[in-house]
């Protein structure tokens, strides 16, 4: 069994922050990343890191204002949000694939949790 279950989420003002997890269980992954949805919108990726956390990517919309991070021993991944806008409101998916190579595409990620609803308020 493979399981991701996200964490997190809430309602906060513009300039606040939010930190989101995700707990995966059945196995490690060597990439896990973050991914959004806005309504009316298709889901795009927003960071994604390596299993040992030394390799980073994000999109440049997030750039700066939000960091994701790995606690491999607690096979858990976090993205850090700071500076909110209400144009990040969105569900906030984590992702998982096997596989080294950080990719962007949702095609990419094997396992999907439910998201966690992120919205900001101006």
């Amino acid at each position: 069994q493979v399981q991701l279950v996200e964490s997190g989420g809430g309602l906060v003002q513009a300039g606040g922050s939010l930190r989101l997890s995700c707990a995966a269980s059945g196995r490690t992954f060597i990439t896990m990343g973050w991914f959004r949805q806005a309504p009316g919108k298709e889901r795009e990726f927003v960071a994604a890191i390596s299993w040992t956390g030394g390799n980073s990517y994000y999109a440049d919309s997030v750039k700066g204002r939000f960091t994701i991070s790995r606690d491999n021993a607690k096979n858990t991944v976090y993205l850090q949000m700071n500076s909110l806008k209400p144009e990040h409101t969105a569900i906030y998916y984590c992702a998982a694939r096997e596989g080294r190579m950080v990719y962007t595409g949702v095609g990419r990620y094997d396992y999907w949790g439910q998201g966690t609803q992120v919205t900001v308020s101006s």
